[in-house]
């Protein structure tokens, strides 16, 4: 059952991965993104880290994505007009595209040891228990941790400063 899931969940997030880049309009692709990271939630849940699993949920599907549609609404952000790309690119794009990833497939399979399957399992058991996340996030990780909290302001600081000046 835990295979048929993640086969599942994957080519979900695979689909909505492609459908973000193919989106034209910005609140379409922030929509399929939040079908990946709904999809990467149920990968750690059946992983067994449920605590990352509702905090992938709470956290990105949920905050980080409010704030991306906050921020494309800010901007007024249009949909993307056509380019003006050669029928070369568009002939050649997909077949390129196949050869490339089979050149890596080969190379990753070809030069890099086996490894066991993926195992969550750590000293006590557990890795994604909220005590174990806490006490890595505020110890080890606390400078990488306030330093994207203060990213993520400057960010949302310029998106207002440009909308400001679209207005004025």
């Amino acid at each position: 059952m835990d295979a048929i899931l993640f086969i599942a969940f994957a080519s979900f997030a695979i689909a909505s991965a492609i459908s973000l880049v193919v989106q034209t309009h910005p609140i379409s692709s922030a929509l399929s993104l939040i079908g990946v990271m709904v999809s990467l939630a149920v990968l750690y849940f059946l992983l067994g880290a449920e605590f990352i699993a509702a905090a992938q949920l709470v956290v990105y599907a949920g905050a980080i994505m409010v704030l991306f549609i906050f921020v494309i609404m800010l901007l007024n952000a249009d949909s993307e007009g056509p380019t003006g790309r050669s029928w070369r690119v568009n002939l050649l794009g997909i077949p390129l595209l196949a050869a490339f990833v089979g050149i890596i497939a080969f190379v990753i399979q070809a030069f890099l040891p086996k490894t066991e399957g993926v195992s969550l399992a750590g000293r006590d058991g557990f890795v994604g228990t909220a005590s174990l996340v806490g006490a890595k996030l505020f110890t080890v990780y606390l400078l990488p941790f306030e330093v994207t909290s203060v990213l993520i302001l400057i960010a949302i600081l310029g998106a207002i400063v440009l909308a400001r000046k679209e207005i004025d």
